[in-house]
């Protein structure tokens, strides 16, 4: 952290901070810190009762949809993320998997992938525009791969889980918060990918589990909309300033 970072916070009445992770880094310096959310989702983005119910029958049916949307950076972890395709792969799971995001990282991630022999089961989609398109990609899979290597927040997170769809990767803070009411998730220690990939093969194996999995990642996305984390944080500026 920079000096003039902690110097501005130290002066501050009250610090809003953006997911656990965040939090965690910044509330020492701070005299009145709340952690909050700085999302842009709307209610209606949330995958709906009936749609959840479908989701959940299927689930028994065909390969394992596994997706993942964000930069192909070094710091998401997208050597990772193929590494463990690769042994569910020699594994005998059958998958279907989609990387929503371009990035530098991303022309590695097509050679890694054909040099495993996932051309078949792997998808490089690139720059998905239609934020929609995203939205829906991430209601139709059934697991979010994540391998995030740095402390940060991503919103997409809280995206797969209003989608309905259980946050599978690397733990920490941030991710640990999201999931720790209804546990809408499997958290394996940081750069695991034995344990990961085993999580993701378990999860496979036994779609009874996945399919209650899935509820319980559309109810940790609940509380996860524009207007109720705008109204939380309206009630910390009135409270405390």
């Amino acid at each position: 952290m920079w000096w003039w970072e902690k110097f501005i916070i130290r002066r501050s009445t009250l610090g809003l901070f953006h997911g656990k992770e965040t939090f965690d880094t910044y509330a020492p310096y701070c005299r009145q810190p709340e952690l909050v959310h700085d999302i842009h989702i709307d209610r209606s983005e949330h995958i709906q009762p009936a749609d959840l119910q479908a989701k959940v029958a299927k689930v028994r049916q065909g390969p394992l949809k596994i997706v993942y949307a964000g930069r192909a950076d070094a710091m998401k972890g997208p050597s990772d993320w193929i590494s463990v395709l690769r042994h569910l792969h020699k594994a005998g799971v059958e998958f279907e998997a989609t990387w929503l995001g371009d990035g530098p990282e991303l022309p590695a991630m097509r050679a890694q992938a054909a040099e495993a022999g996932l051309e078949q089961k792997v998808r490089f989609a690139g720059f998905v525009n239609d934020r929609q398109a995203t939205m829906a990609h991430l209601r139709e899979a059934q697991l979010f791969l994540f391998c995030h290597k740095t402390p940060e927040s991503p919103r997409c997170l809280i995206e797969a889980l209003v989608s309905g769809t259980p946050i599978v990767g690397y733990e920490g803070a941030f991710s640990r918060d999201l999931v720790s009411e209804h546990k809408g998730g499997q958290l394996v220690p940081l750069n695991d990918v034995a344990a990961l990939s085993e999580a993701v093969r378990d999860l496979a194996r036994n779609r009874d589990a996945l399919g209650l999995l899935i509820n319980k990642a559309a109810k940790d996305g609940v509380p996860f909309d524009d207007e109720s984390v705008f109204q939380h944080r309206s009630e910390m500026i009135r409270r405390y300033l």
